[in-house]
């Protein structure tokens, strides 16, 4: 069975020495008394024995097992109950949570990190206390106290989980056309009625109660997102003392049968008159649950790091030990009838394009959780809004460019394992199964695409690209890092697409949706290389304190600027060829 070991050193290397985020904590008053470093590092050690030790064990099986749905019922696969308890009792659902209402106040600096474990351990179980800690987040934004009080502390604790409801039948991408209807009742709450799909953890055993944030509309609604609001539904209805009462009017009517993260339960959700209580104000409830969408396309894309880093770890290992043919510069093991196979070039290629991807995913990663803290707590409110502005640039980025990556990543583990790949016990079969899914749910890369060029560079004229150029520009010229040209180099090929597709969007209805995919990795890249060369400049500054580590930065620091970033050349001439050749053909000629 493959294991799992947390990369622990990477992580401590890039949380402290190169966003050197201890000072950063020490600086924002909310966080100079809950964090430092050594209460990092005490969490990180802690969340990699969690991990690897409780969580892994279970991927495989809960794999094999899956999700089960008899009568409404769902159970989860042998081992989880007793597990998710144990998880729970750490504190682990409410690492990130608002201390007022029971959670640990984490920076999410600490958080990602965390996350790219539990993922990579097992993504099945680490989506029932995903969707808990983003419906915890979208609760503490825009509840009223009194749901606040009631629901986040249980919710923080693990004992009550929560859900996310949008998607229907016939409304996936497009929410605005839900028929889901919430009816006022005389004490103020609502009676919500109508059926979602796709809703992950939506019934199961692990916890007492289930929190289901609901997307839904009154009867007097405006057409379109603009009527959408959001309703708070709890499975089991909660008497004025906390403690549960009945069970509200909300049942499970089956899971779904998938391709991979089987042991997480999708399902659908039948809402029957069920009480629920307004969420923020009426008719602005899509905005309300932007909150928490934006978290869980953090977490997802997330989830392509951890998969990946999984399959990684098994591929390094199974490469130095399988021996087949001889290295081309002649035997490296003369004892032996054949080399390991990780002396081929082309074995090689795949390891160092995991690598060079996984870890400059795990520092933009890090990046944009330095950003959400700072437009969370920092004093200085241009700093603030900075923040906020390149976090609204690069979510779209992280969840759509983390999981294309993910995906390759783990296609190249499971070729470098070569027939034992596509073999169940090893493992890279179901990573593979597993990643997929991100690059679908949370919104589609295809709309994250969109959502990054029409919205957040195109309808603004670019103003937050430039604030995040502005960063990347100055640090190649104060810093001295040995691919700084090539970093600049890149980020001009970004900026002048850019100013292209910004002229282009002006008289061509079909520029923004024809480049966005292509100029969405186009940006991913050129992240990355900034995230390398700040990797790098570290590395090349440290070189003498420990050559092993540092040196192997340094090469992956080269292997991507010289094998992977010139990607950026192709997906400027995809992006410049403009729309026409995708409206070639009729509707019919497909």
């Amino acid at each position: 069975m493959p294991e799992f070991n947390a990369p622990l050193r990477d992580m401590r290397f890039v949380l402290h020495d190169v966003f050197q985020a201890p000072s950063l904590w020490a600086r924002l008053p909310a966080l100079a008394e809950t964090v430092d470093a050594d209460t990092a590092d005490a969490i990180l050690e802690e969340a990699a024995k969690v991990t690897g030790s409780l969580i892994a064990p279970l991927n495989r099986s809960g794999d094999e097992e899956g999700a089960q749905w008899v009568d409404g019922d769902v159970r989860t696969p042998t081992g989880f109950r007793e597990a998710y308890a144990t998880y729970t009792e750490g504190g682990w659902v409410g690492l990130s949570g608002n201390p007022n209402y029971g959670g640990m106040g984490m920076p999410k600096m600490l958080a990602v990190a965390f996350e790219e474990m539990l993922y990579a351990a097992g993504s099945s179980f680490a989506l029932y206390s995903a969707l808990s800690s983003g419906a915890c987040l979208a609760i503490d934004a825009h509840a009223s106290e009194d749901l606040k009080t009631t629901y986040l502390p249980p919710m923080y604790e693990g004992r009550w989980a929560g859900s996310m409801c949008l998607t229907e039948a016939h409304a996936g991408t497009d929410l605005g056309i839900i028929r889901t209807r919430a009816e006022p009742q005389a004490d103020g709450s609502y009676k919500v009625t109508g059926s979602k799909i796709f809703i992950t953890g939506g019934e199961q055993d692990l916890t007492e109660n289930i929190i289901h944030l609901v997307l839904a509309k009154l009867p007097d609604a405006p057409a379109g997102p603009k009527g959408i609001s959001l309703f708070l539904v709890p499975k089991v209805m909660v008497n004025a003392d906390g403690s549960l009462g009945a069970r509200n009017a909300v049942s499970c009517g089956s899971i779904e049968h998938k391709m991979g993260i089987k042991a997480s339960a999708t399902c659908v959700m039948n809402f029957d008159g069920a009480t629920g209580y307004l969420i923020g104000e009426v008719n602005k409830g899509l905005a309300a649950m932007f909150t928490m969408m934006n978290y869980e396309r953090l977490s997802i894309g997330i989830q392509g790091i951890g998969c990946a880093e999984a399959s990684y770890q098994s591929a390094v290992s199974y490469a130095r030990e399988r021996i087949q043919s001889r290295a081309a510069t002649g035997p490296v093991n003369h004892d032996k009838v054949a080399d390991p196979i990780i002396v081929h070039a082309d074995v090689r290629r795949m390891l160092l394009t995991m690598k060079a991807l996984n870890e400059g995913g795990r520092a933009f990663a890090c990046y944009v959780g330095q950003q959400l803290d700072l437009a969370k707590y920092a004093e200085d409110a241009s700093e603030r809004q900075n923040a906020e502005a390149l976090v609204a640039l690069l979510t779209p980025v992280a969840k759509a460019f983390f999981t294309d990556t993910g995906l390759e990543s783990c296609v190249h583990g499971q070729q470098v394992f070569g027939g034992h790949g596509y073999i169940r016990e090893w493992g890279q079969e179901q990573l593979v199964r597993d990643v997929r899914i991100a690059q679908i749910y949370e919104g589609t890369n295809g709309i994250q695409a969109l959502d990054l060029l029409g919205r957040k560079v195109v309808a603004n004229g670019g103003a937050a690209l430039r604030l995040f150029a502005s960063e990347v520009r100055d640090f190649a010229h104060a810093h001295e890092s040995p691919f700084g040209d090539r970093l600049v180099e890149a980020l001009e090929r970004l900026e002048a697409v850019s100013g292209w597709l910004l002229e282009q969007a002006k008289s061509e209805p079909n520029a923004v949706g024809a480049a966005s995919v292509e100029y969405l990795h186009l940006f991913g890249y050129v992240a990355y290389a900034y995230m390398w060369a700040r990797m790098a400049a570290v590395a090349q500054s440290k070189l003498g304190e420990d050559e092993a580590f540092y040196g192997s930065k340094l090469a992956t620091a080269e292997f991507f600027f010289a094998r992977l970033l010139p990607r950026t050349l192709s997906l400027e001439a995809s992006i410049r060829a403009g729309s026409q050749s995708l409206y070639g053909l009729a509707a019919e000629q497909f």
